[in-house]
């Protein structure tokens, strides 16, 4: 069984004595338990980690398949037993399920919230959380600018010092340049590396440092194409494959980004720090989706409220309102918490 009390920034909510009880549904996946975590701390909760593992069929068909539900937690993982919760926080599909579970077997106790859409049964959750270019609506949707993340101030400036010596050579500003790679909307080539590469070389002339890291997705030969055209400026380049990832750490020491426009998550966490986000294009292609790119939106949106722009191999410097969905999204859910229970009915 693997249970965890999650540890938790300060408290950025008020709330009723006692402190409602959280749980939070994970599987084991930190992208997906992150944010669950994230959006604790964010309302000011203490959460405890259950990581709970699916029996087939519910694991491959979660949450589509639902029936004899309580058959489907495996006691490898954690248990799901009253005492129940007030509140449980899961993210994507695997997590979908156990909320459901937990709703009907606490008899309507815990409220839940779903992160992510579960695409069915959307009135299984109190509330979910989704980004606004999902176009999913209804009375428990909650919608958000981004993605949900653990990005904060106090966090960058804890993870600083550890990369100091790493990026002692790297000359300021510092732009960090941030690789995603292929999805279902673009496309991620060697040459696109190259040009973007020789862009940023051009920057890198004019006295930027550059803290350049790739992703799982981006590919080894995709990486060697923009190292070569990096070869010469001093740039601090990590593969996305070996070593320590320096990804927190390029966040806190930028000064400014460069970002590929197929990542949500990353861009999303580049706003949050008030610096300059710049977008780097890629490739477009139709998918299966047909012409409609929820990416393109997304950066959009953002570039309509100052909080990006399009690369074009200058970095500019500007201002605007980071980017903290987490905060907005945490008080709008405490706040329909306490409207159900009513700041007295805590157990």
């Amino acid at each position: 069984m693997d249970e965890t009390t999650a540890p938790t920034a300060e408290a950025s909510l008020s709330w009723p004595h006692p402190l409602p009880s959280c749980w939070v549904i994970g599987d084991g996946r930190p992208g997906l338990e992150n944010q669950s975590l994230g959006l604790a701390e964010a309302m000011g909760l203490k959460p405890v980690l259950k990581r709970v593992v699916l029996r087939k069929p519910w694991r491959i068909a979660s949450p589509y398949v639902t029936a004899f539900k309580r058959f489907a937690f495996s006691s490898s993982g954690a248990s799901l037993e009253a005492p129940w919760p007030d509140i449980a926080i899961a993210t994507g599909r695997p997590g979908a399920l156990p909320l459901i579970y937990l709703r009907e077997a606490s008899k309507g106790h815990t409220f839940t919230v779903q992160i992510q859409d579960p695409v069915v049964r959307r009135g299984g959750f109190d509330r979910i959380v989704v980004p606004w270019h999902d176009g999913v609506t209804g009375d428990n949707i909650v919608t958000m600018d981004g993605s949900l993340h653990i990005m904060t101030s106090q966090r960058l400036a804890a993870e600083a010092p550890r990369w100091e010596d790493a990026f002692a050579a790297i000359p300021r500003p510092r732009v960090a340049v941030l690789i995603g790679g292929v999805n279902s909307r673009y496309d991620l080539r060697p040459e696109d590396m190259r040009t973007l590469g020789s862009q940023l070389a051009a920057v890198a002339g004019q006295g930027f440092g550059l803290l350049v890291s790739g992703s799982r997705r981006t590919g080894e030969t995709n990486m060697a194409a923009l190292a070569e055209a990096l070869v010469g400026t001093g740039a601090y380049i990590y593969d996305g494959q070996h070593g320590a990832n320096p990804y927190l750490g390029m966040l806190a020491h930028a000064d400014a980004f460069v970002v590929t426009c197929d990542s949500i998550n990353m861009i999303t966490e580049a706003a949050s720090t008030g610096k300059p986000v710049h977008i780097a294009r890629l490739p477009f292609r139709r998918g299966r989706e047909g012409g409609r790119n929820k990416f393109g939106e997304f950066v959009q949106r953002l570039e309509g409220s100052g909080r990006v722009r399009m690369f074009d191999g200058r970095i500019e410097n500007w201002s605007y309102e980071p980017l903290r969905e987490m905060d907005r999204v945490a008080q709008v859910l405490r706040r329909a918490f306490l409207a159900r229970v009513g700041d007295g009915n805590l157990r």
